[in-house]
């Protein structure tokens, strides 16, 4: 079956700095016509970094669409035309103050394709030396790191709600002989 849908008409409601959204009129597969509200995004990135000292690099940010404090990994939205790699270097130095020659790419994912068209780009890095962090004028970070002998536990637990941080370590996890 095709599960194609044909876009009939489309209609602009915001044009932001991240985030762009439209409402979309759209033929069904069937012949049916529906509608789409769509949240288009650049896309972003995110870094599972390990230390030199065994710990991955978490970070406390508060996020307003789920009006409280997260842990995550350090991560961050690509600028216009920017490499994902690029970003991901970019993003690691500016929350961690850590800077990663080599980034392995885990992998790529759409979180909310329903409405969604941002993909992230999940790496791992290690070998890390140490750089300047350079948070933007409007982002607050406190770094919390975790020891490997740790993940587990913290996965465990209910205080991780975001999605890559648990990917990412869980990934890490199972492949955690191989980034030695």
């Amino acid at each position: 079956m095709n599960f194609y849908e044909k876009t009939i008409a489309k209609e602009s409601i915001y044009n932001g700095q991240i985030i762009d959204l439209e409402v979309h009129d759209v033929e069904l597969p069937d012949g049916q016509k529906s509608k789409r509200e769509l949240v288009f995004h650049n896309g972003a990135v995110a870094v599972c970094a390990l230390t030199p000292d065994d710990e991955i690099i978490l970070v406390r940010q508060f996020r307003k669409p789920a009006e409280k404090t997260m842990l995550e990994i350090p991560a961050g939205k690509l600028e216009i035309g920017e490499d994902r790699i690029e970003a991901a270097k970019r993003e690691l130095e500016e929350e961690t103050g850590y800077i990663a020659d080599d980034l392995q790419l885990i992998t790529e994912m759409y979180g909310s394709p329903g409405f969604s068209n941002e993909k992230l780009s999940i790496y791992f890095a290690k070998d890390l030396k140490k750089g300047q962090m350079n948070l933007d004028a409007d982002e607050f970070i406190e770094l919390d790191n975790v020891k490997v002998d740790e993940i587990e536990d913290l996965l465990k637990s209910t205080t991780l709600e975001d999605a890559k941080t648990i990917i990412a370590l869980q990934h890490f996890l199972l492949n955690y002989n191989d980034y030695k």
